[in-house]
């Protein structure tokens, strides 16, 4: 019953850039998109939970993260972390990136969009793409407690394959804004758009 990502439209586009890695299409079964959804759910009702978790374990077991944020970067106290509503609030933002994506793992152009636009982001707020995977790994650690015996190692490799593929599309879109600011290093790709020829 299982279909490949890429019988989805969930398979990555072949760069013409040879020296831009593709994003690695996971296989996700039909079985598996729906163990994603349905996990979701349940997710869900503990979702700022999550978000914190996600990152206070995040700092924990990889610190050198800290300094991407510029609010945490000197905070060594845990406690104060867990109860941070500046780490509250990009733990939810973050969740809600989540959700996105589960929403839209159907719909790949949208998908598509939305992760590109998010590596785009990240490029400018300097977060580069070797942390990205810790993100994923973080989240399953967090959520695996919340869901406890409906938690199977088949649901497991689902979120990995998931956040595997997002993950890499997020890397396309910050290689292309390092590019566009290479190219222009005055203004975004975003400003670049917004940008208007003015009359003289």
């Amino acid at each position: 019953m299982g279909c490949a990502v890429s019988g989805l439209g969930l398979a990555s586009k072949p760069s013409d850039d040879p020296n831009e890695e593709e994003a690695s299409a996971p296989t996700l079964t039909e079985h598996q998109i729906e163990l994603i959804k349905e996990s979701w759910k349940l997710i869900q009702e503990d979702i700022a939970k999550v978000g914190i978790i996600m990152f206070v374990r995040l700092f924990e077991t990889h610190p050198e993260c800290k300094d991407v944020f510029f609010l945490f970067r000197d905070v060594d106290d845990l406690q104060r972390l867990r109860t941070s509503k500046e780490l509250r609030a990009h733990g939810l933002r973050v969740m809600s990136f989540i959700e996105k994506s589960v929403a839209r793992i159907d719909q790949t152009e949208r998908l598509v969009q939305l992760a590109v636009e998010l590596g785009k982001s990240h490029y400018r707020y300097n977060a580069p793409p070797k942390y990205y995977g810790y993100v994923g790994t973080e989240f399953i650690s967090a959520v695996q407690p919340i869901l406890k015996e409906k938690w199977t190692p088949e649901m497991e490799e689902a979120w990995k394959a998931l956040f595997t593929y997002v993950t890499g599309i997020m890397k396309q879109g910050y290689q292309e804004e390092e590019r566009n600011k290479q190219t222009n290093p005055f203004t975004s790709s975003k400003e670049q758009l917004e940008k208007k020829p003015n009359a003289l």
